[in-house]
């Protein structure tokens, strides 16, 4: 996809998400929907042992503090690769991710299911989880575009958003808002530094024979 392609599908996604939340929310933030109602009700006859320790897992895995973890441990990694500019792109995408979802669920301040069962902090709409698994599903794709990296991205996206409803931390929609901003926020950083960050050759020192000394 060209910069202005990336841009506009990311700035569409942000205002899909913006609209669902408030779609969501106009009839107040404690009334759940249909689909919503029925989805948490489909989690309840399938939730077991098994799902909610994968649950539970994913919980721990996608929370702020690991979730920080292994953003930073990416940076570095592209820093140490000499990849400084994508290293500013991962930097710059996770970061708007997290500020974009921590404004609407304020914006919005929809409550969670009742049967929630891991602590979490306010606001239901969007999922932080998923969201911050779509930002780091979109930017490998992006940053290493590959069939198997679009296959185990669109995978763990699903699985993140699964586990969020199959615990009640979240409802449905929230999840698919969540996916919405983490792919729209990362596809509009993308848009503005995607080009830059894979330019070639310029993470690395001109040597000598770069510039024609002789």
């Amino acid at each position: 996809m060209t910069r202005p392609v990336l841009l506009w599908w990311g700035i569409g996604a942000i205002l899909a998400a913006m609209a669902l939340g408030a779609a969501l929310t106009a009839a107040g933030p404690d009334i759940p929907s249909a689909v919503d109602t029925w989805w948490n009700s489909l989690m309840d006859g399938v939730r077991s042992p098994f799902l909610v320790g994968f649950g539970s897992t994913l919980d721990r895995v996608g929370g702020s503090r690991i979730a920080t973890i292994v953003g930073l441990v990416a940076v570095a990694a592209l820093l140490i690769a000499r990849r400084w500019r994508a290293a500013v792109f991962v930097a710059v995408s996770l970061l708007a991710s997290v500020l974009v979802v921590q404004l609407l669920k304020s914006l919005f301040g929809r409550t969670r299911p009742e049967e929630i069962l891991v602590d979490s902090d306010f606001g239901s709409f969007p999922s932080g989880h998923t969201a911050n698994a779509a930002t780091f599903a979109v930017l490998a794709v992006m940053l290493f575009p590959r069939l198997w990296v679009w296959l185990v991205a669109g995978l763990w996206m699903v699985c993140m958003a699964f586990s969020r409803t199959v615990l009640s931390a979240h409802w449905l929609s929230d999840t698919v808002g969540g996916m919405l901003i983490g792919a729209g926020v990362t596809l509009v950083v993308g848009g503005l530094l995607l080009d830059w960050a894979r330019s070639p050759r310029s993470d690395s020192p001109r040597t000598a024979d770069d510039i024609g000394m002789r």
